[in-house]
Order: structure tokens, then C-alpha cells, then sequence
């Protein structure tokens, strides 16, 4: 009975102590950090992906890195992995040209971080993933073809 007891009073406690915080400003809600461009996730093509995101007009470059599957068994869950030895990278964005929709995601870095994003997307058919990193205020890209296949067949 007294554990019960014991319990009650440290939740009674601990919710008393946030609401005096709420009350008096001391946690207020944040503004939100994820933001996203409508537009550039439901465009249906990597050119128009780009623009909506504001890095059209990417130069090729071997700088970027991109580690995935010359042949993906499960299109569902592709791993990709995209590094860049660029100084100052501002931004990184992964596009599959084979989906309806290209764009896969993209991230903004902070200053300092390292250019490096490993994720998993998904892949409706074979196609070009395209990897996309904007740097001292210049758009680079590099892209590499990823065969999918239905069932692991291998065809």
C-alpha cells in the first residue's frame, strides 16, 4: 500500500513542478525545426525536385560519394549512403530518378557538420540515384544507376 502511495506522490510531484514551468514561461513550445517543400516532394521529375528545393543548375562532381547496391533484391529498402569532400556543405539531397515522385529526402546541414547522410529509400524501379550537395554557395551532383528486382531474380 505505501508503494502505491510513494508513486502517486512523485508523479503528483513531478507534474505540479512542470505545470509551475509552463506557467511561468520557462517551457514554452519551440518553433518547428522540419520544414519541407511541397511542391519539390510531389514533383515528377528530378529537374523540377531540384528547382523546388533550390539547388537546379548542379555541376557533376567525383567529390560526392555515393554507396549503394548495383542490384537492389528489395526496391522497399535501398541503402544509400552519400559523403562529400567538400568544404562548407550547407545542404544534401537524395533523389531516385526512376520513382513518380524523385525526391527522397533532403538535409540541411549545420555549421560544421560533416557531409555524411546513410539512409533507406525506396526504389519503384531501376534508375539513377542522384545525390546532390550544395557547398560555398555552388550545387554539385554525382549519380549512380541502381538495378531493381523483382523477387531477387536478378532480372
Amino acid at each position: 500500500m505505501t508503494m502505491k502511495r510513494r508513486v502517486f506522490l512523485k508523479g503528483s510531484l513531478a507534474a505540479g513542478t512542470v505545470s509551475v514551468a509552463i506557467s511561468a514561461g520557462l517551457l514554452t513550445p519551440g518553433p518547428v525545426l522540419a520544414t519541407w517543400s511541397k511542391t519539390a516532394f510531389e514533383a515528377k521529375s528530378v529537374d523540377d525536385a531540384l528547382q523546388g528545393i533550390g539547388l537546379s543548375g548542379a555541376a557533376e562532381s567525383s567529390d560526392i560519394k555515393i554507396k549503394a547496391p548495383d542490384i537492389a533484391e528489395n526496391g522497399a529498402v535501398v541503402p544509400i549512403t552519400v559523403s562529400a569532400g567538400m568544404d562548407g556543405a550547407e545542404a544534401i539531397a537524395i533523389l531516385a530518378s526512376g520513382n513518380n515522385v524523385p525526391l527522397t529526402s533532403n538535409y540541411v546541414l549545420g555549421n560544421g557538420a560533416e557531409p555524411f547522410v546513410s539512409t533507406r529509400v525506396k526504389m519503384a524501379k531501376t534508375g539513377d540515384v542522384v545525390a546532390v550537395v550544395k557547398a560555398g554557395g555552388k550545387v554539385y551532383m554525382n549519380k549512380k544507376e541502381v538495378k531493381v528486382t523483382i523477387g531477387g531474380c536478378g532480372g
